[in-house]
């Protein structure tokens, strides 16, 4: 993420919205996602105290806690009203605003922990809402500058300052948090205070030019991040939501043109999260110096990352975080839990289901919190129970089953290569020598292939960005520039555990390119019974809510062409030249079931959650001209000596 230049005024084309529940972490639940529209700013006196109302679990004291460089946070503690004994904290550090008043009632996806006694403490980031300072949207750390003040820093020194000042704490303290909450969780890693004993990242994004929220290997995430910027640097005391005058944000962010429209036209300069990428497109110092998981390299506090299958915004951060930790682990504290959720779901209630994918009467989200996050910091907070005995723990989707491994991935998956042939199919067997060696698509960049189906909703709040990685992928099905390959149906389950890669061998007649890969578990048109009588047929709307014939993605990630070579150094492609494009698809854990057949679909487009590759090389896509868009004829080598391929972790 991005140094922040200083508060700006709202444009006047913005419409500001007060949130009662966040959508920031994608479940809108009290703890994860307080209030964060309050009354009050600076200049306006902190609330000392609340007076609990009868029913609460909690009474609730604000205070502002003094950090190295004298500036102070406001922090929001929550002493359970019952308590009596000393107990540890549990501290979330947040960008979104800490609550006003305590709960009335337990919150639901927080009782497994609350029931095991802890003092919860909610902080605001220095520079939102009233804590004081600048807030800067970035995770630079630098741990060689013993006066740099960070995330890091201002972990360390708010914990020194409550295991001192709250009463009856029993000087042990734990973090947690999702997205943001997240990172500032992870970044203590870095210099973690002795008394921080425990702690859960939780969808924390590493690498934001690599992967995570605002780029795939240097392809932009386009809507999310403009809209994401708009919501956290158009107001300190807001979350604000661009105002879209055109219904459908995939018409209006293709009317916009080239991406500098979006400073010329709309915000002029005035967001400084999207000024900076712009400015810097390659992976440069700038984005190298925000990969902070970089200086992690050991497992310096017991750490439960947890990441969802389906994260539509940080599912790759745990993992790398996980492996950096890994490096020197000598007390195996180090664990990874990943499950079968959007961002943020395993604070759901129930976690029964993602979209229309139900998971065999699991209720994942409770199961996971009261069997895996609840005996963590139950361990090493309260020196109950036992010490993890696996590294990782999956709930497998496909078979709805939950699992754990020694060591992950599993020592007992074997790669096995799922070729793409010119005929359309799929299957195990390398192509045939003489077979035809390619398939061909034109891609216009003035009629991209739609990311999900439209009209798209803006990004927030709310509305399908939640669960659009599960989204039936028939929508595109017809497409002449989304190519389709199948396989038979499977005639035993097939198990996936492991990371999972896609090797292309493609060539386009442009200069730049890009290629997504998505792998298909497609459903069998008879996978479940139709749930109205055969005489009265289906009601408006409900024909279309049935796994029958389901193309439910299991992975897709995108390439793009300029940063084959060096990610540090575009480079133009040959026009009509074979490439090798390695586009790797993340750990899974996923069964194949008997009777469902593999899909993978190759496009040039994914619009516009992926900005528009121009096809013609230009030095900076964020600076392309109108004139520089271009279709291209785009080839995929499915033919003996460069046959494409996807390579699955096979678990016999």
């Amino acid at each position: 993420m991005r140094r922040f230049l200083g508060w700006i005024r709202f444009h006047e084309r913005f419409r500001v919205c007060s949130l009662t529940a966040l959508t920031v972490v994608a479940v809108a639940i009290w703890l994860v996602a307080p209030a964060a529209a309050q009354e009050g700013g600076a200049g306006q006196p902190p609330i000392v105290a609340q007076k609990a109302p009868a029913k609460t679990p909690f009474k609730l004291e604000e205070v502002m806690i003094p950090v190295r460089d004298g500036m102070r946070l406001q922090t929001a503690i929550l002493t359970p009203v019952d308590q009596s004994g000393p107990l540890p904290i549990l501290l979330r550090r947040t960008p979104y605003g800490v609550p006003a008043k305590p709960p009335e009632e337990m919150p639901t996806n927080m009782k497994e922990l609350a029931q095991d006694g802890y003092i919860f403490v909610i902080q605001n980031l220095r520079g939102r809402f009233k804590s004081e300072g600048e807030f800067k949207l970035s995770s630079w750390v630098d741990l060689n500058d013993p006066k740099a003040t960070n995330e890091t820093t201002d972990a360390y020194d708010t914990i020194e300052w409550l295991v001192k000042n709250v009463p009856n704490n029993n000087g042990k303290v734990g973090m947690y948090g999702v997205s943001y909450d997240g990172l500032t969780t992870a970044l203590a890693l870095l210099k973690p205070h002795p008394a921080l004993k425990a702690m859960s990242e939780q969808a924390s994004p590493v690498d934001q030019w690599m992967n995570d929220d605002v780029h795939r290997y240097g392809a932009l995430r386009e809507s999310y991040d403009f809209e994401y910027a708009v919501m956290e640097q158009a107001d300190k005391n807001k979350n604000t939501h661009f105002d879209f005058e055109t219904y459908d944000t995939y018409e209006w962010y293709l009317n916009l043109g080239p991406l500098s429209n979006i400073n010329d036209t709309y915000v002029h300069g005035s967001i400084p999260f999207w000024n900076e990428t712009v400015e810097h497109p390659d992976y440069d110092e700038f984005w190298k110096k925000e990969a902070w998981v970089r200086q992690l390299h050991a497992s310096t506090v017991p750490n439960l990352n947890v990441a969802g299958f389906w994260d539509q915004e940080d599912p790759w951060g745990p993992w790398q975080i996980f492996r950096h930790a890994a490096e020197n682990d000598p007390e195996h504290t180090n664990f990874m839990v990943a499950g079968p959720w959007f961002h943020g779901e395993w604070r759901a209630p129930k976690g029964d289901s993602i979209g229309l994918i139900p998971f065999g009467g699991h209720e994942t989200s409770r199961e996971f919190r009261e069997n895996i996050e609840a005996p963590f910091f139950r361990y090493y907070l309260h020196g109950v129970g036992e010490k993890p005995g696996w590294q990782a723990t999956t709930f497998q989707s496909g078979s709805n089953t939950w699992h754990t491994y020694a060591v992950w991935p599993p020592k007992e998956a074997k790669l096995k290569k799922l070729y793409l042939h010119a005929d359309g199919t799929l299957s195990l067997e390398a192509p045939a020598a003489g077979a035809k060696a390619y398939r061909e698509y034109v891609s216009d960049p003035a009629d991209p292939v739609p990311y999900r189906t439209r009209p798209i909703s803006p990004t927030y709040p709310a509305g399908d960005w939640r669960t659009w990685e599960v989204a039936d992928q028939r929508f595109v099905d017809d497409r002449p520039d989304v190519l389709t390959f199948v396989s038979a149906p499977l005639e035993q389950d097939l198990t996936v555990t492991g990371e999972v890669a896609a090797t292309l061998f493609a060539s386009t007649s442009g200069t730049d390119s890009d290629f997504v890969v998505k792998l298909i578990d497609v459903y069998p048109q008879n996978a479940q019974k139709n749930e109205w009588k055969a005489e009265d047929g289906p009601k408006p709307g409900q024909y279309a809510q049935s796994l029958n014939g389901y193309e439910l993605p299991i992975a897709m990630e995108v390439r793009r062409g300029r940063y084959l070579a060096s990610f540090e150094k575009p480079h133009a492609l040959v026009a009509g030249k074979p490439m090798e494009w390695k586009v790797p698809l993340r750990d899974r854990d996923h069964v194949f079931l008997k009777g469902h057949r593999i899909m993978v679909q190759i496009q040039s487009t994914w619009f516009p959650v992926i900005d528009r590759n121009p096809q013609k090389f230009v030095p900076s896509i964020y600076k392309a001209k109108a004139e520089d868009f271009v279709k291209a004829t785009q080839r995929v080598y499915c033919g003996a000596g460069m046959a494409s391929y996807v390579e699955l972790p096979v678990v016999e």
